[in-house]
């Protein structure tokens, strides 16, 4: 599989129209219902290549694209949720330099 192709799972003749949101491989068991002696054998099962990576970053960035940007009526949700994770972003690189300029009490 290369670059820009279509996963492997993907039969346009089953699956119809592609959706770069939708995960085309064999079905397993949500995370959600998961009981806690089964987490080991879950994450075993997953595939932890880069490749897998990419494409789990990918179906997630479509999803929010879906839900959020593209609709026809988007509200100012998406704007929201980006400010808001820049926010986060910021102040976890700068954490050290604020942590340095608290106002401490001497007695």
């Amino acid at each position: 599989m290369g670059f820009g192709d279509y996963p492997a799972e993907y039969n346009p003749k089953v699956h119809g129209p592609y959706d770069p949101a939708r995960f085309y491989g064999k079905a397993d068991t949500p995370f959600a219902q998961v009981k806690l002696g089964e987490i080991g054998s879950w994450l075993a099962r997953r595939n932890k290549s880069p490749q897998a990576m990419v494409g789990a970053v990918s179906r997630a960035w479509w999803r929010w694209q879906h839900k959020y940007v593209q609709p026809k009526r988007a509200g100012i949700a998406p704007f929201l949720q980006v400010v808001s994770g820049a926010m986060v972003f910021f102040y976890l690189i700068n954490s050290q330099k604020l942590s340095r300029h608290k106002n401490y009490k001497y007695h």
